[in-house]
Formats: C-alpha cells, sequence, structure tokens
C-alpha cells in the first residue's frame, strides 16, 4: 500500500475532478486519493466511479447524502485513512487552486521531520493569482487576526493545502473539533500547535479556480471571526489529545 493518502471533498466539481486525478497519478511518488463527496447533484461521484476502472488500487470514495461541511468531510476521510493505516493524510481542494506538483514539497517536508507541512500562500510575500484584492485582504488579515489571538506563528493560518503525518491525527481527539466550514482548517492546526508537534511552512502560489463555482462565501469569515474566540476559550477545559 502507499503510505501517502489525498484526501479531497467534492460538491459539484465535474470539470475538474478527473484532469486532478490523472494529474496526481502523473506525479513520480505514488499518491492514493479519497475522493469524499457530499452528493453531487452533478454527477462528480460518477465520474469518480468511472476512473475507478483504470485505478482501482489507488482511486476510492466515499459518498455522502448531501452537503455536510468540509470538516466533516475531511474528519471522516482522517478516520477512513487511519484505519486503512497510511502514514501521511494530506488535504487537497478538486479545483486546481492548488497545484498537485506541491503535493511532493509537501511529502517532503513531512518525510524530513515536520509532523505537519502547510502549503503557505503568505509565507513569502502574498502568493494569489486571480483574487480580487478585497479578498486577498480580508484572507491575509484573518491570518494576521487569529495569530495575534491564538499565539500560533503561522503565516496561513486558513490554508487547505496540507500533509499531517499519521502520529498527529492519531493524538488529535477529532471528535472534539468543532467547526463544520473553513474556520476547520484554522481549528486544525489550533489542535496540532496546541499539542507541541513541528509544524513548518512552504510557500506556493494560490490561483484561484478557472473552472466550476467557489464555495467560499462572507459567512465563512464570519465564522471564522468570532469562532477562534470560543476555539481558544474551549481548548482551555475540552482538550484537544485523545
Amino acid at each position: 500500500m502507499s503510505r501517502a493518502l489525498v484526501i479531497i471533498p467534492t460538491y459539484n466539481e465535474k470539470e475538474n475532478i478527473e484532469k486532478m486525478i490523472r494529474s496526481i497519478f502523473s506525479l513520480p511518488v505514488t499518491f492514493h486519493i479519497l475522493i469524499v463527496d457530499d452528493g453531487s447533484p452533478d454527477g462528480t461521484a460518477s465520474i469518480v466511479q468511472n476512473l475507478q476502472t483504470s485505478f482501482q488500487d489507488r482511486l476510492f470514495l466515499l459518498e455522502r447524502s448531501g452537503k455536510q461541511g468540509l470538516g466533516t468531510a475531511y474528519i471522516t476521510g482522517f478516520k477512513w485513512a487511519l484505519d486503512k493505516d497510511y502514514d501521511f493524510m494530506f488535504e487537497m481542494d478538486a479545483d486546481f487552486s492548488h497545484n498537485p506538483a506541491d503535493l511532493l514539497v509537501l511529502y517532503q517536508t513531512c518525510q524530513q521531520g515536520a509532523d505537519l507541512a502547510i502549503g503557505s500562500r503568505y509565507k513569502s510575500g502574498v502568493n494569489v493569482v486571480n483574487w480580487p484584492i478585497g479578498r486577498v485582504l480580508m484572507s491575509y488579515f484573518a491570518s494576521v487576526y487569529v495569530r495575534l489571538v491564538t499565539g500560533m506563528k503561522i503565516y496561513d493560518t486558513t490554508s487547505g493545502f496540507k500533509c499531517y503525518r499519521r502520529i498527529v491525527l492519531e493524538t488529535i481527539r477529532l471528535d472534539n473539533i468543532r467547526f463544520k466550514g473553513y474556520a476547520f482548517q484554522i481549528e486544525m492546526k489550533f489542535a496540532t500547535w496546541k499539542l507541541g508537534f513541528r509544524i513548518e511552512e512552504v510557500p506556493i502560489v494560490f490561483t484561484d479556480r478557472r473552472e466550476g463555482t467557489s464555495k467560499m462565501s462572507g459567512g465563512i469569515f464570519n465564522e471564522a471571526f468570532w469562532g477562534v474566540l470560543r476555539m481558544k476559550l474551549r481548548s482551555i477545559y475540552r482538550p484537544y489529545k485523545r
């Protein structure tokens, strides 16, 4: 079995999913892929099922009924991966905002000793392509705010492009992760940091999706703003460690 699993949550990604799967499988490292699809009405899951005939030992699909949130999709994927004995678990979007080739850098960073490797848009300046300036500023200053509130020394606290070593996800009490939306990314980093694991950021270029529809909304940042305060307080009496 491959030691590395890329977990990709999907909802209406028919324009991107086959290209993404084939791009990952063309890399010089043997990655496996787990698609967690939330009942996409556009037939995303059917495309994955058809591809499984060609990649039956490397491509896996979990189908869920309806949109249940990004956080629960990843938690479902993490538990599946732990049960299947993977050593490295990746989070990645399906829309090519994350360059598949950067999986290699994240993988190497964890192999060299990091417990969590983060694909960072802000480690070396602002590396974002095709976002309106308002969205860039909102994302950048959201990370500044999270650093101030939590004390984490992480430039890109909302990044969704990451690699975890198995020990991290075995240690975190995953059922204590409360966020369901994009603030889930903040809470997972916070839990990893609170437990003393080694975190490293790797500079990447983030490119906004070219096909399909963005799932981003203003409510996502409202959740992060107020939720970060509650998260820090909650961690005092509800520890993340198993």
